[in-house]
């Protein structure tokens, strides 16, 4: 191909990005994506800025990365090269999302393989490396207004361009540092961010609720009634979870169709909040008179895990995970340890009933577990279920002194979980949803925030023949027969 056609393929390009995805990496635009791409091109524009608000999976990072490489092949003219910046909520978030886009969709273009270099840290042309790059940013969690300017720093150039990625949480201060390219009266500079509606305090919310002339905002749903559904969300999953849910569920609403909740999401701890407890080692008088508590989890599907989980006052011990166990083995575990550890009371997760089976058998064994339905109405009104209430007690536990064994697992386990807001309620983020982000089910967690599920006053603990005797019937030595786990509700 001459030199004259290329230029004329490339301006075509320019004014027309959806040919630019499809003679390069031999791909067909969803119906939402090429909307996003038609807001792309066009004739010149000093300011194009360019929001996808997104549920979960509709293949928004390959669309930041496409819009990465139409800038790069498209945008430049004698002297004058784009340059852009990469950002993501962290930095290790944009390797292993945005960037290993970037790189994948190069690798599926001879024109991009042959023009362009890509790094680690830069991807920039093989002519002009110095003037003609998209480089990988970060910015420091605590970083302030200046030093996440400074992150973007270095675009000046008549073609300067921002991507932004998983922008629900991010801070807005990024937003206000990238407008900074429109400054210098650009020929064509961009602003391209996306994110999932997670939040109503990050830069997404600001840039949907604050728009300009120049920004389109593009919701990207998987409404199974919208004619511009993403497909890369099944629907039969997404007409579940609405049926199961309903749509005004906070997470149906962020997740399966794009849309902010009207409270956002929040954090129910921290990494510092967590690991803070893992590092206390409460003395035995500070926690020796509290009640002994087993809260146990009880394994729904083949790759989940049963835990029984001890916790006594300000410690919570190291918990038993046990896999593939039997109906009767499980009780046979639970009550062993029960009668060794003398434990006051046991909480069994029995929400769908698959802790049934378990609490039948403890009986028959002399004793006394409690069935906890997660689902079931909170005993406080602040929380919309018996869930949300245990959760929010083990946090409140954890931020108030609680020790924690060194478990890396449960880390993420305990900070993964968002709460929001049904109605006046807190709501803890359904199980499906933590469990996808998570990657396995939060069964540790789980078992822990059981041990909170009601107030347990110790029992006198026996002594001498009476023990005895209590310990050949089966009773723990603490016992529950007599414990009532309503009586919080009855005062």
């Amino acid at each position: 191909m001459s030199i004259i056609a290329a230029q004329d393929r490339i301006r075509q390009w320019r004014c027309d990005p959806i040919s630019f995805v499809r003679d390069n990496f031999a791909a067909e635009p969803d119906a939402w994506q090429s909307d996003a791409l038609v807001a792309l091109g066009g004739e010149m524009n000093p300011k194009r800025e360019l929001c996808l608000k997104a549920c979960t999976g509709p293949g928004k990072s390959a669309m930041l990365a496409w819009a990465g490489w139409h800038r790069l092949a498209c945008f430049a003219a004698k002297g004058e090269h784009p340059k852009g910046a990469a950002l993501s909520i962290t930095g290790d978030n944009l390797k292993d999302n945005l960037w290993s886009e970037l790189a994948k969709w190069r690798g599926r273009s001879q024109f991009l393989q042959a023009a362009f270099n890509w790094t680690k840290e830069k991807i920039y042309a093989h002519d002009h490396p110095e003037t003609w790059f998209l480089s990988a940013r970060s910015f420091a969690k605590d970083a302030n207004a200046e030093a996440i300017g400074r992150a973007l720093s270095g675009l000046h150039s008549q073609f300067p361009f921002v991507l932004l990625d998983e922008t629900g949480d991010m801070p807005v201060a990024v937003g206000k540092a990238a407008q900074q390219i429109f400054t210098g009266m650009p020929q064509d500079a961009a602003i391209i961010q996306a994110g999932n509606p997670t939040s109503i305090d990050g830069l997404l919310y600001d840039a949907c609720s604050n728009r300009t002339a120049q920004r389109v905002v593009i919701t990207i749903t998987a409404d199974p009634d919208d004619p511009k559904r993403t497909p890369r969300v099944g629907i039969d999953h997404a007409r579940e979870m609405i049926a199961t849910y309903g749509r005004d569920n906070p997470w149906v609403m962020a997740t399966i169709l794009g849309l902010f909740p009207p409270g956002g999401f929040r954090s129910l701890l921290g990494i510092e909040d967590v690991n803070a407890a893992m590092d206390r080692c409460p003395r035995e008088s500070d926690y020796n008179f509290a009640a002994k508590v087993l809260g146990v989890d009880v394994a729904r599907e083949g790759d989940d895990t049963s835990v029984i989980f001890p916790r006594q006052g300000v410690v919570a011990f190291e918990p038993q995970v046990l896999r593939n166990v039997r109906t009767t083995d499980g009780a046979g575990f639970v009550a062993k340890k029960e009668g060794e550890w003398g434990a006051d009371a046991t909480f069994i997760d029995n929400t769908g009933g698959f802790g049934g089976g378990w609490i039948d058998n403890l009986y028959l064994l002399g004793r006394s577990p409690i069935g906890v339905h997660f689902a079931a109405k909170a005993g406080d009104k602040r929380y919309a279920n018996k869930r949300a209430e245990m959760w929010f007690a083990m946090a409140e536990w954890v931020k108030a002194g609680g020790a924690l064994p060194k478990i890396p697992a449960l880390i993420a386990e305990l900070t993964t979980p968002t709460y929001s807001f049904k109605g006046d309620q807190f709501l803890i983020e359904p199980k499906e949803q933590i469990k996808k982000r998570l990657g396995r089910s939060p069964d540790l967690a789980d078992a822990l925030a059981l041990t909170f599920a009601y107030p347990v006053t110790p029992k006198p603990k026996l002594g001498g023949l009476e023990a005895a005797v209590a310990g050949s019937y089966g009773t723990s030595s603490g016992g529950v027969a007599d414990y009532n786990p309503y009586a919080s509700l009855e005062n």
